[in-house]
Parts: C-alpha cells; structure tokens; sequence
C-alpha cells in the first residue's frame, strides 16, 4: 500500500475505474452474446417474432457498445469490429438466401 496521500488517491480512482470497465465489458459480452444467440435461432426457425428479437438485440448491443466508447471502457476501433461482426451476423440471419456463393 501507498504511504503518499495522491498515490493512495490514485490508487482508489483506478480501482474504481476498473469496477466501471469491468462492468460496460460485462454488459456488452452479455448483449453481443444474445444478439448471436438470437441469429442463431432466427437461423434455425425462420419467424416473424424471431426478426423483431433480432433487430431490438442488435439495436440494444451497438447501443451498449457505443456508450463503452464514450466512455472510454472500449477503444473505437474495437467497438467497430465488434459492430462489423454483429452486422454480418444479423444480416446472415435476417437474409439467408442472400449470402455469398461459391461462384460468385
């Protein structure tokens, strides 16, 4: 432990800040999760309700993942990716005769 004042201050800041990181990671694994579980069953039985509980889940994970880049949890360029594979995700889902053949 810190004898210095300011470096016990920093040091209760940084654990503080590492609790909120942790917990916009948490929260946007939990909805990137959902979102993909959500495809992988629109895949699997094509439905109506399944639709809508694929664009709410991908609204609410961009959502979610964009906030950890405001503040500061996510880097942008790591939030794009995760974005860019949810994206390919759902429209796999939602348009699954629209996906790329083999010959072009």
């Amino acid at each position: 432990m810190a004898n210095i004042k300011s470096a016990q201050k920093r040091i209760a800041v940084a654990e503080r800040n590492r609790l909120r990181n942790r917990m916009y990671n948490a929260g946007v694994r939990t909805l990137v999760k959902k979102c993909l579980g959500a495809c992988a069953a629109r895949g699997a039985h094509p439905d109506e309700t399944d639709r809508e509980l694929v664009t709410t889940s991908v609204r609410a994970a961009f959502s979610r993942i964009d906030k950890a880049v405001k503040r500061g949890v996510l880097h942008r360029n790591a939030a794009a990716h995760q974005k860019s594979r949810l994206s390919r995700a759902v429209k796999q889902a939602l348009e699954p005769a629209a996906a790329p053949s083999a010959n072009g």
